[in-house]
């Protein structure tokens, strides 16, 4: 019985979202984000539901904040954009994947720029800046013990966690 429990929370897993990996594909590819981690900040934020609403005006899969949608647009020098138009799974993977490539950039001095860009993403960039003091400012590990947000530190953890879980799943041919 626990090895069918098992058998069925990764098929689970593995299906969960997969209607989603082709936005998911496009929007890694062409920010060069990896695709999982794209797939684990959408399974954090939203679990995969594109018409979520957060409560500060986030949209989407990704739950994007309109400064960053609009960030986007204007990268990709999109005309008439209307922050609604995250809630398309489409347009929300593209400007969420867009906004996650710039912070993985911005910490790419750090020997591991992912949790330094989740907790950006989740509590923004002047928070990220009273965490990442001495040796918190390149090594990750000690980033995250400094993290001063319990929610952010568990957000944070939570995506890895759910990011090694797809690398895992993805190396068993899963």
């Amino acid at each position: 019985i626990c090895i069918l429990g098992i058998a069925a929370y990764l098929w689970h897993v593995v299906a969960q979202g997969r209607n989603f990996d082709s936005q998911i594909n496009g929007a890694a590819k062409r920010y060069n984000v990896d695709p999982l981690l794209v797939k684990a900040v959408i399974w954090q934020e939203t679990r995969f539901h594109p018409d979520r609403r957060g409560k500060a005006g986030e949209l989407g899969l990704m739950q994007i904040q309109e400064a960053a949608a609009l960030e986007w647009s204007g990268n990709e020098h999109i005309t008439n954009f209307s922050h609604e138009q995250c809630l398309d799974p489409g347009t929300n993977t593209l400007a969420g994947t867009f906004y996650l490539s710039r912070l993985l950039k911005r910490y790419s001095h750090a020997d591991n720029p992912v949790p330094f860009a989740l907790a950006d993403y989740n509590a923004g960039r002047g928070n990220v800046l009273k965490w990442n003091s001495g040796a918190g400012a390149t090594n990750s590990a000690v980033f995250m013990a400094q993290i001063g947000f319990p929610g952010t530190r568990a957000y944070v953890k939570a995506i890895m966690r759910r990011y090694e879980m797809y690398q895992l799943l993805v190396k068993l041919g899963l």
